[in-house]
């Protein structure tokens, strides 16, 4: 008797560590990392709604586009929300990051931007043109420049475009290539500048009113949900996606950035 009330007793123990685990595996924070300004403003939209969903979010600010990712691979972040496929694609393939996309998010054309003209043409020669130091990035910007009739890239540049695939540059720009956050800060000292749209934001810069050229929005540098491979199939994901696809978000951006940022989705 006494041995099946003890052997009762280890069940009911181990049930409750059961019971317990599984509530602690279900009250997790998921950590996402975003960076500063419309990418985290809308992920703590998101926040709200998905807590109505029952999951637990905090949102990490970052101010560069190495860092989330370096993070969500040392397990410091379980997703991010702040890049577009070319640059994942360009990640995974120079760091062997094991990442999947599990959603689109929002859309931020690139604009040019500049304190010396108002329009593009007025550039002159030699001037000192900015952009983002990421190959991603830098050779959006270069699209945009041979979009504009500015310089004329190798046809197999492709969309990671350095400034040696120039092979005509009539104004003989003077290429300065600078961190994406940095952009904003060293207008003064450019003719002009490519800076993404949220680094934009953050600095006062409206890109429907302030750059005096912006990319089409239709473009394959929509931003993405980015999780761990192995994390594909884990029900916060679903709950994740279900709440920043959710209408709620859709009006939120069309309101709070009125174009300058346009859902993805």
């Amino acid at each position: 008797m006494q041995k099946r009330t003890l052997l009762q007793s280890v069940l009911a123990l181990a049930l409750a560590a059961g019971v317990s685990g599984a509530a602690v595996a279900q009250d997790k924070e998921i950590k996402i990392g975003v960076t500063a300004g419309p990418h985290g403003q809308i992920m703590e939209q998101v926040k709200k709604i998905a807590e109505k969903d029952g999951l637990k979010i905090k949102v990490i600010e970052f101010s560069d586009y190495i860092q989330p990712n370096a993070a969500l691979q040392s397990g410091e972040l379980d997703a991010n929300s702040y890049q577009h496929k070319p640059y994942l694609d360009a990640q995974i393939k120079d760091r062997g990051y094991k990442f999947v996309a599990a959603a689109d998010t929002v859309n931020f054309p690139i604009g040019i931007y500049s304190k010396k003209i108002k329009k593009i043409e007025d550039l002159k020669e030699g001037a000192r043109f900015g952009l983002p130091n990421d190959p991603t990035n830098g050779g959006r910007v270069l699209l945009l420049l041979q979009a504009n009739g500015l310089i004329k890239l190798k046809e197999s540049a492709g969309l990671k475009a350095t400034p040696l695939d120039v092979v005509e540059n009539p104004k003989k720009l003077r290429f300065v290539e600078l961190d994406a956050a940095q952009l904003p800060r060293s207008l003064d000292d450019l003719d002009a500048a490519a800076i993404n749209t949220n680094f934009a934001i953050s600095a006062g810069l409206n890109p429907k009113s302030d750059a005096i050229v912006v990319e089409n929005a239709k473009n394959p540098y929509v931003n993405i949900l980015v999780i761990r491979e192995a994390d594909k199939n884990q029900p916060w994901v679903a709950k994740l996606v279900k709440a920043y696809h959710s209408e709620e978000i859709r009006k939120f951006v069309d309101t709070q950035f009125k174009g300058a940022v346009m859902p993805g989705f």
